[in-house]
């Protein structure tokens, strides 16, 4: 007991999967950190990195990544198994909503230096009020050379009007311009041009004058952490969808360990995290782009396959798009389909839609509870109201652009979009075992 009578909670330890979650999300701020920590990852677990300049003639059995800016592809091509082979793919994307550095940052008024932003993705805009951010990302010096940024400390700040300057925002709500009412403060006095790139450059020890451009972000600094009364939920940004990028990975890292003890693959295992996707995906890196398709086509041609091997492959495949899914709230319970209501740490949730929202169909929605059913995993289903319309994924984009099977699926959350989210603390290692058996099922 301390000073004041107060009793420090004694709470449990997160399990060894969500405690990786945890850690893989304090280190991950931005798409372009999301696939050099996934590439770590899977270059640890043994897989070779190929370049796409490269010839690819002699890449036959073995595991292996590609990485291209924010998006990564890896691959388990199983001993003994042809072009012709089953896949099992699951996507899933690096990006979240936030706020962007605008090429020419320098902003400011009434005595107060500021940064511009623009807006990607669909953000929750009052989340990002009053909260401790950083800054994050990539910048492309003149001789192309590309550095990561990650400056995880209190740098900027978006504060709100006091309540006393804004009387009735209790009984109106609060609506916020996103040009006017959401650029950060990060000093005092008269912005000056050039002043954010000076500073920019003095924190990757360079001079100005080297510094090209820069995709930069802002985050919430506060860390990962467990909440609840039994610790049973996880609190964190970029839960949507790093959550997804992380199960994947370890699900993939864990297929390869398995066979590498012995473990007969009766598929082709591959794992592809894509950007863009909270913009839409249209984009070299994104689900929409041929990034997938290319590499697909590359793996199935060092195998010796050709066009005929390849559609018979994909006519035999499966794929996961692995993207978070919407927890009832209890606060908005007539929000939500009644008898579909997902609540966390229940298991993976199979996401359906009827206008293709989602790509889940019968076959492949029976094809994932298989996989769940093998690995011991609960599992729920996810439908909207007929007059709440839902978001959409990656899924419905690979599966028209592959022609190949897909399942939505999804572990349940709170406070989508916004800069800090809610999932259960015991969601991860689900998501993971339904993910290894996906993998590993014929």
């Amino acid at each position: 007991m301390d000073n004041n009578g107060a009793v420090p909670d004694a709470l449990p330890a997160p399990d060894p999967v969500t405690a990786d979650l945890m850690a893989f999300l304090a280190k991950t701020p931005s798409p372009y950190h999301a696939a050099a920590n996934a590439a770590t990852i899977v270059r640890d677990a043994g897989f070779v990195e190929v370049l796409e300049a490269d010839s690819w003639t002699a890449m036959a059995e073995g595991a292996w990544f590609v990485v291209r800016g924010g998006a990564l592809v890896a691959w388990i091509s199983p001993d003994g198994l042809g072009p012709t082979a089953p896949l099992r793919i699951i996507g899933a994307h690096t990006d979240s909503p936030n706020l962007r550095i605008k090429p020419r940052p320098d902003a400011g008024s009434a005595g107060w230096r500021q940064l511009a932003i623009e807006v990607y993705g669909g953000i929750l805009n009052n989340s990002w009020l009053d909260r401790d951010l950083g800054l994050s990302g990539r910048v492309v010096l003149n001789d192309g050379s590309v550095r990561l940024v990650f400056v995880d400390r209190p740098l900027l700040r978006v504060s709100q009007l006091a309540v006393h300057l804004d009387r009735e925002v209790n009984e109106r709500g609060l609506i916020l311009d996103r040009q006017s009412q959401l650029t950060p403060i990060w000093g005092l006095g008269d912005p000056e041009s050039g002043e954010f790139q000076e500073w920019l450059a003095a924190h990757i020890d360079t001079v100005p004058q080297s510094v090209a451009s820069w995709d930069l972000m802002v985050h919430d600094v506060s860390p990962p952490a467990l909440l609840g009364r039994d610790a049973e939920f996880l609190a964190a940004g970029r839960l949507d969808n790093l959550s997804s990028c992380h199960a994947a990975l370890r699900a993939i890292v864990d297929t390869k360990t398995a066979a590498d003890a012995g473990t007969p693959l009766p598929n082709a295992a591959i794992v592809a995290l894509f950007d863009h996707e909270e913009v839409g995906s249209g984009s070299t890196t994104g689900a929409s782009g041929p990034l997938l398709e290319t590499v697909l086509r590359r793996r199935s041609m060092a195998l010796g396959g050709g066009e005929d091997e390849l559609a018979r492959s994909f006519s035999a495949s499966v794929c996961v798009s692995a993207d978070m899914a919407h927890s009832v709230h209890p606060n908005y319970v007539d929000r939500h389909e009644p008898a579909h209501r997902p609540i966390p740490n229940a298991g993976p949730v199979i996401k359906v839609n009827v206008s293709q929202r989602y790509a889940s169909d019968a076959v492949t929605q029976a094809m994932f509870r298989g996989a769940c059913v093998a690995a011991d995993v609960p599992f729920q289903v996810f439908v909207s109201r007929n007059n709440q319309p839902c978001g959409s994924t990656i899924g419905p984009l690979t599966a028209t652009r592959l022609g190949i099977a897909t399942v939505d699926v999804g572990s349940a959350m709170l406070s989508m979009h916004s800069a800090r989210e809610l999932m259960g603390a015991h969601d991860q290692d689900l998501m993971v075992r339904a993910q290894v058996a996906f993998f590993t099922q014929a």
